[in-house]
C-alpha cells in the first residue's frame, strides 16, 4: 500500500521591508498549495521581511513588524489545514536569529533557528544574526503577547528539533546548511526524518545552479528522502538576483523544478511522492543500523495530522509524480534572462520613467542594450496580470498593452551616441542601427563643442593647452584629454536622463542611467573614474568580456538581430584618441593584456585566493605549455603588470556603479571584494620572490637542455 503525500514548495519575489506585499505573496502561495492538494508548504528564507534587509536587521522594529505580519497569516483561516514552514527573523533571549517557524492550524509547533550562517562573498549573516551552533539542543521561547492571543500559546519550543506527524517525520535545513560539511539532513535522516525542507535566499551566479542541484540530488541519493527546496526570486533591493528554481527531489531524482528566470511573483511547485519509496531506498543501505548507533536523538514535536490519507491507494487522483530531467540554462541564456529580470524588478520598484544608456557602438554597451531588450521581451511574453499592471503604471498609460518588445522599449528605453571628432562612422552607424532594431528612443549627437569649451577654459585659466600624444603631447596630457571626454559623457547622461521624457511630452519621473563596464575592465581599472561607467546601476558589471561575446553571438540568432555580428567582429576601442591612417586606439593594446588573460587573473586572485607569487607559479605551469608557450620571464612580466594596474586603480572600485552580481571574481568594493585602497603597486617582496623563481626555472631549463645535447 502506497503512502502518497502531496507537498509544495515555492519561488517568491519578496522585497526587503515590503511587509504587506511579502505577506500577500506568502498567503497566495499557501492558497495555491492547498488548491493543488498539498499538505506541507515551504517558503524562502526570511520571506516575511525579505532576505536582503542588510543592516535593517539591526533594527528592533523589523522583528516587531515581522511578528505582526506573521500573526496576520496565522489568523487567516484560509491558511489553516496545511503545515506551514515560513521564514522569519526572531529575537530569542535578546539575541537575533534567522529562523523558520513551523505551524499548523494557527498553532506554532517549532521555531527552528539556523545552525550555520553564510558569511563570505556577498553574505554577512554573522553581522546580523547569531548561529544556533548547538545541534539537537532546544529551549522554551516566550511568544510576543499579541501572538499568544492569536495562538493561545505562551511558550513554544525553540531549537534544533524535528516535527513528527502520524505517518512521517519532517526536518528543516536552511540555505547555507546544505553547503556545510556536516549538513543537518545527514543526522536527521539517521533519526527517521523522511521529508527535508530547505528555505533559501540563494543568488544567481553564472554556472552556479548545477552546484546547488548536485548537492540536493546527492544528499537524497545518499541518505534517501524527500527534499523540498524553496528560494527567493527577483531583485530583493540590492545587487543580487535570486534565481528561484524551487524543486522537489526524491532519492536523487527531480520530480518538480520551478523556473529559474521569470517575472512571476508567486510560483508554487507541487509533487505527489510515495513515502514507501524513501523507506525502500533506505532499506537497501545500512542506514537503519547506523541510526541505532546514534546516542543523542532529536526532540520530536508531534503534530496531530496525517499527511498521507488512508484511502490514497484507491484514489486515482493521487498519482505519484514521475521523475524529470533537470533543466539548466546555457551561460548565454543566463546573461540574457538574469540581469533582464533584475532590471525589471529594479525599474518597477523604483517607479522611475525607464532607462537611459550611452550607446557607444562597442560590445559592452551593445550587450547592455540587448539585455534591456530581453527585459522588454520578457514583459511582452509574460501572462502575469501584475506585469501588465506594472508596465501600465510605469508608462502612465492605463490602456497600454504591448505587442512587441519594441513597443516596450519605445516607452521605457532611451539611448544616445555621444560622438566626438575621435568617433568613427562605423561605431556611430552601429549604435544607430542597434537602437532602431531594439526600438529605443535614440539621440545622435556631437559633443566636440563641449569638450573644446572645457579645454579652452583650462587654457585661459593656466595659459597651457594640452594636446594628444600622437601630436607630440605628453602621456599626462593624452590621458587628461581622454578623461575629459569620458567624464563629460557622464554629465550629459544625467542631463538627458532627467529631461528626455520631458522633451517627448511625457509627465513621468526621470530615467535611471545604465553603466556598461564589464568585470574585466573594472578589475584592471581600465575606465575613467566618474565617466559614463558611473551610473545608477550596471547589468554587466560582473560579467566577463568573453561571456559577453558569447551572449551577443547567442542573441544574434535567438533575438534575430543580424546587426549584432558587426559588434562581435569590431575591435574593442574607447575612441578617445584621434584616429589617423597609422593609428587606431585598441583596448587590449592600451591595457597590455587580453581580456581572456584578465579573466584568468581575476579568477586566480579572487576565487583561488592567489597573491602575486602563487599566481605566477600557477600561470607558469599553464602558460609555458602550448598553445601559449611563454617563457618564465614573459609570465612574470604579465603577472607583475596585472598586479600593478590592479593596485593603482583599486580606488576606482570604491565608486563603481552598483552592478548585477554574476561572477565570483567581481572586484566590487562596496559589498563583495573588500581590499585596501592604497597599497604598494610594485609588491616588492613578492616580485623579488618571482624573480628568484624565474632564475631557478631558467637554471633548471638550461641543465635540461645541456643534458639533452650531451645525449644527442
Amino acid at each position: 500500500m502506497g503512502h502518497y503525500v502531496t507537498l509544495a514548495t515555492c519561488n517568491l519575489n519578496q522585497w526587503a521591508l515590503d511587509f504587506e506585499g511579502n505577506r500577500d505573496r506568502i498567503v497566495q502561495s499557501i492558497l495555491e498549495a492547498k488548491k493543488q492538494g498539498a499538505k506541507l508548504r515551504v517558503g524562502p528564507e526570511l520571506e516575511i521581511c525579505g532576505y536582503g534587509c542588510l543592516d535593517h536587521f539591526s533594527e528592533n522594529d523589523l522583528y516587531q513588524h515581522s511578528w505582526e505580519v506573521y500573526g496576520e497569516i496565522l489568523q487567516n483561516k484560509e491558511t489553516h489545514g496545511i503545515i506551514l514552514d515560513i521564514g522569519i527573523p526572531v529575537i530569542h533571549k535578546s539575541i537575533k536569529y534567522n529562523c523558520r517557524i513551523i505551524s499548523y492550524d494557527g498553532k506554532i509547533l517549532l521555531i527552528r533557528p539556523k545552525l550555520y550562517l553564510a558569511n563570505d562573498g556577498n553574505y554577512r549573516e554573522m553581522r546580523y544574526f547569531t548561529p544556533w551552533n548547538r545541534p539537537k539542543y532546544f529551549e522554551d521561547h516566550q511568544l510576543p503577547s499579541h501572538i499568544s492571543k492569536i495562538t493561545g500559546q505562551l511558550r513554544v519550543t525553540f531549537g534544533d528539533c524535528i516535527i513528527e506527524t502520524a505517518d512521517t517525520r519532517l526536518g528543516c535545513e536552511t540555505c547555507e546548511e546544505l553547503f556545510t560539511p556536516q549538513s543537518p539532513h545527514i543526522t536527521m535522516s539517521l533519526d527517521g526524518v523522511e521529508i527535508f525542507t530547505n528555505s533559501s535566499g540563494s543568488h544567481h551566479e553564472l554556472r552556479k545552479l548545477d552546484t546547488r542541484l548536485a548537492l540536493i540530488t546527492e544528499a537524497t541519493k545518499r541518505c534517501g528522502g524527500v527534499y523540498l527546496y524553496a528560494n527567493q526570486r527577483g531583485c530583493d533591493g540590492d545587487r543580487l538576483y535570486y534565481d528561484g528554481c524551487a524543486c522537489i527531489v526524491v532519492n536523487g531524482e527531480v520530480l518538480a523544478q520551478g523556473s529559474q528566470f521569470s517575472l512571476k511573483e508567486v510560483e508554487v511547485i507541487c509533487a505527489t511522492v510515495d513515502l514507501d519509496d524513501v523507506r525502500s531506498h533506505r532499506n537497501q543501505k545500512s542506514a537503519g543500523t547506523q541510526a541505532n548507533n546514534q546516542l543523542e536523538k532529536y526532540k520530536a514535536i508531534y503534530c496531530d495530522v496525517q499527511l498521507s490519507p488512508d484511502v490514497c491507494m484507491y484514489d486515482t487522483s493521487m498519482t505519484p509524480t514521475k521523475p524529470k530531467e533537470i533543466k539548466y540554462h546555457l551561460p548565454e541564456e543566463e546573461i540574457a534572462f538574469g540581469p533582464a529580470c533584475w532590471l525589471w524588478d529594479y525599474l518597477r520598484r523604483s517607479k522611475c520613467g525607464g532607462y537611459f544608456l550611452p550607446l557607444s557602438g562597442g560590445i559592452d554597451s551593445c550587450a547592455t542594450a540587448v539585455i534591456v531588450y530581453s527585459m522588454c521581451k520578457l514583459v511582452v511574453d509574460s501572462d502575469e496580470e501584475q506585469t501588465l499592471k506594472d508596465i501600465r503604471a510605469l508608462t502612465h498609460d492605463p490602456q497600454f498593452t504591448p505587442k512587441t518588445p519594441q513597443d516596450v522599449a519605445s516607452k521605457l528605453f532611451h539611448t544616445s551616441f555621444m560622438g566626438t571628432e575621435n568617433s568613427s562612422v562605423e561605431t556611430r552607424t552601429r549604435a544607430k542601427h542597434l537602437a532602431e532594431k531594439i526600438g529605443s528612443f535614440h539621440v545622435d549627437l556631437n559633443m566636440d563643442n563641449l569638450v573644446s569649451a572645457v579645454v579652452s577654459l583650462f587654457e585661459v585659466a593656466t595659459g597651457k593647452k594640452p594636446i594628444f600624444k600622437i601630436f607630440g603631447g605628453s602621456q599626462t596630457e593624452n590621458l587628461a584629454l581622454q578623461n575629459i571626454q569620458a567624464r563629460l559623457r557622464m554629465v550629459l547622461s544625467y542631463l538627458f536622463a532627467q529631461l528626455l521624457p520631458w522633451t517627448r511630452g511625457k509627465s513621468v519621473p526621470g530615467l535611471l542611467v545604465l553603466g556598461s563596464a564589464n568585470v574585466d575592465e573594472c578589475l584592471r581599472g581600465y575606465l575613467t573614474k566618474y565617466d559614463c561607467s558611473s551610473a545608477d546601476i550596471n547589468p554587466i558589471g560582473s560579467i566577463s568580456k568573453t561571456d559577453l561575446k558569447r551572449f551577443i553571438a547567442w542573441a544574434e540568432k535567438n533575438f534575430e538581430m543580424p546587426i549584432l555580428h558587426e559588434f562581435l567582429t569590431a575591435t574593442p576601442t574607447a575612441e578617445l584618441e584621434p584616429i589617423t591612417k597609422d593609428y587606431v586606439q585598441s583596448d587590449e593594446r592600451d591595457m597590455g593584456m587580453t581580456y581572456d588573460e584578465l579573466s584568468r587573473f581575476g579568477k586566480l586572485r579572487k576565487i583561488d585566493k592567489c597573491g602575486p607569487l602563487a599566481m605566477f607559479i600557477k600561470l607558469y605551469h599553464e602558460w609555458s605549455q602550448p598553445p601559449h608557450n611563454l617563457t618564465a620571464e614573459q609570465v612574470a612580466e604579465k603577472v607583475k603588470r596585472f598586479w600593478f594596474f590592479y593596485a593603482i586603480n583599486r580606488h576606482k572600485m570604491t565608486t563603481m556603479t552598483p552592478a548585477y552580481h554574476a561572477e565570483q571574481y567581481s572586484p566590487d568594493d562596496n559589498r563583495f571584494d573588500l581590499r585596501p585602497i592604497l597599497i604598494n603597486p610594485r609588491f616588492p617582496f613578492a616580485s623579488a620572490k618571482i624573480d628568484e623563481m624565474v632564475k631557478i626555472i631558467n637554471k633548471r631549463q638550461k641543465e635540461i637542455d645541456e643534458s639533452n645535447l650531451s645525449v644527442d
